[in-house]
């Protein structure tokens, strides 16, 4: 049976022009254009619904009745996970590195609100995240339910699918396109796009999820039918990961800032704002070319903001004061 998504979606998402902020950066006012793929409507929206749609699709498909997924305690894939399993009437468990009350607020508050488990792995890495998700599953079996486990940031070579779309949909809205930048986490989203788009067209900025992101795109985008992915052709900067993944590098809150006063665009401390910051090095060194049409994805993680104290504290220190 072939394999079919299930609509979680709004799209097509927009394309916004962004001149203030291209020619801060020093592009021409009409080089820059937001894909507001934070806008995809379900539980915040965000990046990860696209992926859902297929990795949940294929949950429901096989009798499924709990979906069960892992991350970091403020994972935009988790918090979008839970809301996906409350539209659509299934249980979620979220299997979460950390402790309960080491991060508070932001997407945590959502995984509350839609009704999500919380189970707490401790300090582990990803293999012990990964064992922590299966022990999940096995005591759900034991106790009659029939999970499903959605891949860690929902990508996989079927998630892809998912941005494989976005890339077509991209394509028809920006036939111009020289350049996708995008955050590159887990993979997922640069592997779709790259199965569409090309390994020209589409520049990820690491921001420090995975040893090797490169790996986790070339495996992702392979099965899409596109011939062989080299790794090493890939465009990919590593140059904004700083102190690692939770951190708020000076760069990324320079990001965030620029975006919000010079196009009202919110960006988040983790992903947008370090693909954003890693935008504005490829201007710098010519990677990005005044001339050339560049879209900016914009993959959402607005409420991972409000979960991440440093950024919370940046933001609040640069309000402007009016003297009464």
């Amino acid at each position: 049976m072939t394999q079919q998504p299930v609509e979680l979606g709004t799209f097509p998402t927009p394309v916004e022009a962004a001149p203030r902020l291209a020619t801060a950066l020093g592009l021409g006012p009409d080089d820059l254009w937001i894909k507001r793929d934070d806008l995809t409507g379900l539980g915040g929206g965000g990046n990860k619904i696209r992926k859902l749609e297929w990795t949940v699709g294929a949950a429901l498909a096989e009798g499924a009745d709990t979906l069960v997924t892992t991350g970091a305690a403020q994972s935009n894939h988790a918090r979008l996970t839970a809301s996906a399993g409350a539209r659509l009437g299934l249980d979620v468990v979220l299997v979460l590195r950390g402790l309960p009350g080491g991060s508070q607020s932001g997407n945590l508050a959502l995984d509350g609100l839609f009704g999500a488990r919380l189970a707490w792995a401790g300090d582990v890495d990803r293999a012990g995240l990964d064992a922590a998700a299966a022990k999940v599953c096995e005591q759900l079996r034991e106790g009659g339910a029939r999970p499903a486990l959605v891949p860690f940031g929902g990508s996989s070579a079927l998630g892809a699918r998912g941005y494989a779309r976005c890339g077509e949909e991209l394509r028809r809205q920006v036939p111009d396109l020289r350049t996708a930048v995008v955050a590159l986490g887990s993979g997922g989203t640069m592997a779709g796009l790259v199965a569409a788009l090309g390994t020209d067209a589409v520049l990820g900025v690491d921001v420090g999820a995975l040893p090797d992101p490169a790996a986790a795109v070339r495996e992702f985008a392979a099965p899409l039918g596109t011939g062989p992915v080299v790794a090493d052709r890939l465009r990919v900067r590593r140059d904004q990961v700083g102190a690692g993944y939770a951190t708020l590098t000076g760069a990324a809150a320079d990001a965030l800032r620029l975006a919000a006063r010079t196009e009202g665009l919110v960006l988040d401390p983790v992903y947008t704002g370090r693909a954003l910051a890693g935008l504005a090095a490829a201007v710098q060194d010519g990677d990005i070319r005044p001339g050339e049409r560049t879209v900016f994805v914009h993959t959402g993680g607005l409420p991972g903001l409000f979960g991440h104290a440093e950024a919370v504290r940046f933001a609040e220190e640069g309000a402007l004061v009016h003297e009464l």
